[in-house]
């Protein structure tokens, strides 16, 4: 088994360093998966959008029927706390997470008073400067609400983001255009997506089957602030065979363009660039 990188988590009000045990044989979520997570980073000495993702996580444990029991500043203090235990130049994934402990109504929903919480801060570098990637088309959808909680950032959704991944990269591919239920593109595996055509920004509009980034919020956010052409729409995959750009953003990469879709090659273009720059600009800011 490869090697963790440097790994602190905080537990039950002390810091804890690598891969702690948090879960027993009848913890609720080791075998009924009432998990929810976030991740923000840490990198260049900034941790853009933290309250967000802090707050993003406590909204995720409600809508798994879990009760948050740290508030989103009290998440920040920790994660200012665990920084101190890595250099000063360390990229680090930030990951504030709950489940259910105890068993409640019929066994299979998690006692909300059982809930507990960790945030585990290890090291995991940024993508390098020239990154880009290639995609492919999922066979595989995101479900819809009345089929999985798909209004949380829930550790059950993301074995069907999993096989999608693991089988585009089995065709060769880096990544997988995701569709939803009804064929409308939704999203990456991984990440959110967006595609230019004649100058302007097109990505799919929110619609409840794919979560709605906080990069890919921020992202939009600063483009329509520089005067670039967004636009939030049902798009088909046809359109982004057909696209001028393609480019990604999530938080673990932030923004990273798209060099190959299928077989059909393509530049990472000026937009990508100028919305990473935006990006970087703003955390910096």
């Amino acid at each position: 088994m490869a090697e963790l990188s440097l790994t602190w988590n905080w537990i039950d009000g002390a810091w804890v360093e690598g891969n702690a045990p948090i879960m027993g044989t009848r913890s609720h979520a080791s075998w009924l998966s009432s998990t929810v997570f976030d991740g923000a980073r840490a990198f260049e000495g900034v941790t853009p959008d933290l309250d967000l993702h802090c707050q993003r996580v406590n909204d995720s444990a409600l809508a798994l029927g879990l009760k948050p029991t740290m508030q989103p500043g009290q998440m920040m203090e920790l994660v200012a706390e665990g920084l101190k235990k890595f250099p000063s130049d360390a990229a680090v994934y930030i990951k504030p997470m709950y489940w259910g402990e105890i068993e409640g109504i019929g066994t299979i929903a998690p006692d909300p008073e059982g809930t507990r919480f960790a945030l585990c801060l290890f090291e995991a570098g940024m993508a390098p400067k020239d990154t880009a990637i290639s995609l492919t088309l999922s066979p595989f959808r995101r479900p819809t609400l009345e089929t999985m909680p798909v209004n949380a950032k829930a550790g059950c959704l993301y074995p069907n983001n999993a096989r999608a991944l693991v089988e585009a990269r089995s065709r060769g591919f880096d990544n997988a255009i995701v569709l939803d239920m009804l064929g409308n593109v939704a999203e990456l595996t991984t990440a959110n997506v967006f595609m230019v055509k004649d100058g302007a920004v097109h990505t799919p509009a929110w619609n409840g089957t794919f979560l709605n980034g906080i990069t890919r919020r921020r992202v939009i956010k600063l483009m329509r602030d520089a005067g670039i052409e967004v636009h939030e729409r049902t798009l088909g995959y046809g359109d982004f065979l057909d696209a001028d750009e393609i480019f990604s953003s999530g938080n673990y990469f932030k923004v990273v363009p798209v060099n190959r879709i299928e077989d059909r090659d393509l530049q990472p273009g000026p937009i990508a660039a100028r919305a990473k720059d935006l990006y970087w600009d703003y955390s910096h800011g």
